[in-house]
């Protein structure tokens, strides 16, 4: 993972300066990726979330098209 930073522009002010540095860590990901490491997760324990959440997502999909 890369350096992550914003250059702050002349006469800006902290707190907007801030936003946009808060933003852009979040795209980043690094809060998501930093609680993904905090513990071990079996690799069968990965790919019981991601049917899991699949699952969810198809359930979505049957509802939208059953409405119309």
């Amino acid at each position: 993972m890369g350096e992550i930073g914003i250059i702050v522009r002349e006469g800006e002010d902290f707190e907007k300066a801030f936003k946009r540095f808060k933003r852009v860590f979040e795209r980043a990901g690094v809060i998501r990726q930093l609680k993904r490491h905090m513990y071990y997760e079996k690799p069968s324990e990965i790919k019981k979330k991601k049917m899991n959440a699949l699952k969810r997502e198809l359930e979505q999909l049957r509802k939208r098209n059953k409405k119309k």
